[in-house]
C-alpha cells in the first residue's frame, strides 16, 4: 500500500492509476493518521513552492510526514514540485523548504541563453549518477517527461543519483537516506515511469 499525499497540489489520480497499472494498492489522503502509519510515501506536487509548503505545514501534514519520514524511516517519493520543496530555500519564494536534502530549487536562468525555454517542457533523457534502488534495471536510454522552470541543486554530489541536460547538467533524481525525489512526472512517463515506480514499489 503507497500513501499518495493529497496537499491539492498534485496529480493524485495519474499516480494512483499508473501504481493500478503495477497492481499496486494505494490511497489518496491528507488524513494525518494514515499518513503517520503509511508503510510508503508519495508527494506529488504541481505550482508554486510556497504555496505548497504554506500548504503542508498549515495542514499539519508536516508533522506527520516528519513522524513517517524520520521516526519510522518510511520511502518517500517527491515528484517535480514535491521533489523541489524536499529543499532548504527556493529562488521562487520566501518560505523555508522542508531542509529535508540539503541544497536550493533555482530557476533556469536566460540571462546567458536567451534561446533557452522556459519551462522545460516534454521529453528528456537521464543519465544514472549514482546507482541506488529507485535506478536499477531502467529500460535503456531512460527518458521522462518533465515540465518545470527550477531545479534542485543539492550541496552534496552524494545526494544526486540522476542528471538531465538542458542547456545545463541539472539534478533530475536525489536521494539521502529513505528520502528519493525526481523532477520528471513518473505518472506521464509510460514503461520509462513504470519502472521507475515498480522500483519504488520495491524499495
Amino acid at each position: 500500500m503507497i500513501t499518495i499525499v493529497d496537499y491539492g497540489m498534485g496529480n493524485v489520480g495519474s499516480i494512483a492509476n499508473m501504481l493500478k497499472e503495477l497492481d499496486e494498492t494505494s490511497i489518496i489522503t491528507d488524513e494525518l493518521e494514515e499518513i503517520r502509519q503509511s508503510k510508503k510515501l508519495i508527494l506529488p506536487g504541481v505550482g508554486s513552492f510556497d504555496k505548497a509548503t504554506n500548504a503542508i505545514r498549515q495542514s499539519g501534514l508536516l508533522d506527520a510526514l516528519d513522524y513517517a519520514v524520520h521516526q519510522r524511516e518510511v520511502p518517500l517519493l517527491g515528484i517535480c514540485l514535491g521533489m523541489q520543496i524536499l529543499s532548504e530555500e527556493s529562488e521562487e519564494g520566501d518560505t523555508a523548504g522542508l531542509g529535508w536534502i540539503p541544497g536550493k530549487t533555482k530557476r533556469f536562468s536566460q540571462e546567458d541563453k536567451p534561446e533557452l525555454q522556459v519551462p522545460h517542457m516534454g521529453w528528456n533523457s537521464i543519465t544514472v549518477r549514482n546507482n541506488c534502488a529507485l535506478t536499477q534495471d531502467l529500460p535503456e536510454d531512460p527518458r521522462f517527461y518533465f515540465a518545470h522552470s527550477y531545479y534542485v541543486e543539492v550541496e552534496n554530489d552524494e545526494h544526486s543519483i540522476m542528471e538531465t541536460n538542458y542547456s545545463i547538467k541539472f539534478n533530475s533524481g536525489i536521494k539521502k537516506d529513505n528520502i528519493y525525489g525526481v523532477q520528471f512526472h513518473p505518472e506521464k512517463s509510460h514503461k520509462y515511469g513504470l519502472s521507475l515506480l515498480k522500483n519504488f514499489i520495491r524499495i
